[in-house]
């Protein structure tokens, strides 16, 4: 099996239609952030502050190499796609699939709490400021999403009976 790499917008449901997917395929589970924060002992969010994007740019493409050619489904950070080679790399040591939904449900997503305060790019900005945000940021990512080998609609993922459903539909599409 080839490792899959989810990619997409923030709050597109990598992580949580991930671990999901993970567990319904019987492989393992990981979310480049969280890979990334274990090994620096920060958050994305000091990271960012501290050291810099271009420095936790190199963080995650050093996890990305750790996980690639294993079986697992990744949960790739938004902007991992779109730094180097990172997909074109994901292209070819794995399957890739862009987690896709629309504006309003990430920027809906973005508004929670427990979200915003953990994005660096989002976090600062007020409620009415996320949805503008959100199109401007897909509008530029949108090219670098769309070299992925699958597209994949990952709107309803709000209850965990839905997730197990969209997760089942997944797979089957990639039986």
């Amino acid at each position: 099996m080839k490792t899959i790499f989810l990619v997409g917008y923030m709050c597109s449901g990598k992580t949580t239609l991930g671990r999901e997917l993970a567990a319904l395929m019987g492989v393992d589970f990981y979310d480049l952030d969280e890979m990334i924060e274990e090994y620096a002992e920060m958050r994305a969010t000091e990271i960012f502050a501290q050291l810099g994007e271009s420095r936790f740019r190199e963080m995650e493409r050093e996890a990305l190499r750790r996980v690639a050619g294993e079986p697992a489904v990744v949960a790739c950070g938004g902007g991992t796609p779109c730094y180097g080679d990172n997909m074109a790399l994901m292209n070819r040591l794995g399957l890739t699939i862009w987690l896709t939904t629309s504006p309003e449900v990430i920027a809906a997503r973005l508004t929670l709490p427990e979200h915003k305060m953990k994005r660096p790019t989002i976090a600062p900005l007020a409620d009415d400021e996320i949805l503008p945000h959100v199109i401007e940021a897909l509008g530029r990512r949108s090219p670098y999403y769309a070299q992925a080998q699958l597209r994949f609609d990952s709107t309803d993922i709000e209850t965990a009976q839905q997730t197990q459903l969209t997760a089942q539909r997944l797979l089957s599409e990639l039986s």
